[in-house]
């Protein structure tokens, strides 16, 4: 266990509260997986957490901390009434660490290690873990109604961690699919980022399919080719319910019109730079380093590299400011880009007065 995770673990026990890395970070640990964001629940109220660490900010029930690399969630044990909006109606604090467990959502989740790095396991989350499978805590009808979202989540870890889904679970995620509609967009964008930021984003979209959550969010792909770069998934998985920032939308449609060109050239690198020719590139399957080693080899990158600058066109020419700069610079551009017109002043002012 990690000296700064141990301390935090310390500092609640030496003030008489118990503590437990649980959740997400646990279950990665156990896969081998190295994460930092990390979850602690214990039997202190947020009060006390506020007190005890003061270089805290505000968490549901809790606090975070931001120390080195990692994000730590601090939250009381608790039990939840029903939920309405996919948050409980009344949330009482507790010391009993089993009850917590049980609000929680799959097994796998609800592995908990103590300061000595002891696993208490209640639910039998190890178990599931070793047979990869993803097993709703409680009755999964009722669960997944509480919070819809949780529809997602168990395609978003099926697919990511390529584990199998409980079949009383399966069954509660066809039964309750359409509620996915009562999400808000972002929160459906959440975990459909996690989905195709995966290599394995294959299962999810099937699942998605089978489950007719595609349909209930507008979601549509043809044959989808990897990326490391989440706009490059965006540009092959069209999704019509979901947000997209103002620079998201203009990258996805620069990377579609380099995808519809079909290659890699001189002047897609000019047109639409490095960054959207090199998600094009992996929509492409064209080697990333080679697009690099072109990029470095283009005589100019951008009009500023021209060795000749408008007023100086202007002046050799002897014409007025105006279009026809405009389209020279142009010319110069394509020119130089084909090799046909070195970028060195005297050929560029050779080439314009025998052009004159």
């Amino acid at each position: 266990m990690d000296k700064i995770i141990k301390n935090v673990l310390d500092t609640l026990e030496q003030h008489g509260f118990c503590s437990y890395l649980v959740g997400g970070y646990v279950r990665d640990t156990l896969l081998g997986i190295k994460t930092f964001d990390v979850d602690i629940c214990t039997s202190a109220l947020p009060k006390d957490i506020h007190a005890i660490f003061s270089i805290c900010s505000n968490n549901y029930g809790g606090a975070n901390l931001k120390i080195d690399n990692y994000n730590i969630d601090i939250t009381t044990f608790r039990e939840e009434s029903k939920y309405v909006n996919r948050h409980p109606e009344e949330v009482n604090y507790i010391t009993d660490l089993a009850s917590d467990l049980m609000r929680r959502d799959f097994t796998i989740n609800a592995i908990c290690i103590d300061k000595t790095g002891k696993v208490i396991d209640c639910l039998n989350g190890i178990n599931d873990l070793n047979n990869c499978l993803i097993k709703m805590i409680g009755d999964a009808n009722y669960r997944l109604k509480d919070d819809p979202l949780r529809i997602l989540r168990a395609i978003r870890f099926a697919t990511t961690l390529n584990f199998a889904i409980d079949d009383e679970l399966m069954l509660a995620l066809k039964k309750n699919a359409s509620l996915v509609s009562t999400l808000s967009g972002s929160r459906i964008r959440e975990e459909l980022d996690k989905i195709l930021s995966s290599p394995n984003f294959k299962k999810g979209l099937k699942l998605l399919d089978d489950l007719g959550i595609s349909k209930l969010i507008g979601l549509s792909y043809d044959d989808c080719f990897y990326t490391s770069d989440l706009m490059g998934m965006y540009v092959q998985v069209k999704v019509l319910k979901i947000p997209f920032t103002n620079n998201e939308k203009s990258n996805i449609i620069r990377i579609t019109e380099v995808v519809n060109k079909g290659i890699i050239n001189y002047e897609t690198l000019f047109n639409y730079g490095l960054y959207i020719n090199t998600v094009a590139g992996m929509v492409l399957n064209i080697d990333i380093k080679k697009i690099n080693q072109m990029y470095k080899k283009m005589p100019i990158k951008d009009r500023t590299d021209i060795a000749i600058n408008g007023s100086e066109i202007i002046e050799l020419l002897n014409i007025k400011p105006g279009k026809i700069v405009s389209e020279i610079y142009s010319e110069l551009i394509t020119e130089i880009l084909s090799g046909r017109l070195k970028n060195k002043k005297s050929d560029i002012r050779k080439y314009l007065l025998k052009r004159k």
